[in-house]
């Protein structure tokens, strides 16, 4: 299965369009949402284009597509506009022999993991950075970065996991990054 993964999208319509325009050039059988879907949070000023009506419109237009996990700045208004569960606060998916835990981040990470088997992949948003590295006991984190609001000189963008390949990529589909799993 080919996994497209995005986190913080933070309301941007303009950016949320770029997103879904990269998930069908991807040809990714799965948009996996790290959180932070709508509310852009006190401590973000507002992103381009902030709409979040326009954002829910256009996520609820593929919610089959659409796996999620809910963000600190989502909130069980935002699932009444939604037509897709967030509200989970982690998912797992399983990765041949391998599994990767996916959450946003501000509850589970590398400071306070989840408990994870020797191996696994701990795979979240939340810090608008990404990132690709070990810790643990022979685990992996892995961080998308952010859609709209990224921190740290990073590039918008997602990742693409497919098979045991997993690639960074700008929201205009430029690899600059990629690792194998």
């Amino acid at each position: 299965m080919k996994l497209m993964i995005a986190s913080d999208i933070h309301g941007s319509s303009l950016y949320c369009k770029q997103l879904i325009d990269a998930f069908w050039s991807e040809k990714a059988d799965k948009l996996l949402l790290l959180g932070d879907i709508l509310y852009h949070g006190p401590r973000n000023g507002l992103p381009e284009e902030y709409d979040t009506k326009a954002v829910a419109v256009m996520l609820n237009e593929i919610k089959d597509e659409i796996l999620c996990v809910r963000g600190n700045c989502d909130a069980e208004v935002d699932q009444m506009v939604l037509d897709f569960p967030i509200m989970a606060e982690y998912s797992t998916v399983a990765l041949r022999d391998r599994v990767i835990y996916a959450t946003h981040g501000h509850k589970f990470n590398t400071e306070c993991p989840p408990p994870l088997q020797k191996g696994d992949i701990l795979l979240h948003g939340h810090t608008h950075v990404p990132a690709w590295e070990e810790f643990g006991d022979d685990n992996l984190y892995l961080n998308p970065g952010s859609v709209s609001i990224p921190k740290k000189d990073s590039q918008r963008g997602y990742m693409i996991i497919d098979g045991s390949q997993c690639q960074w990529k700008t929201l205009d589909s430029e690899v600059y990054h990629e690792i194998k799993l």
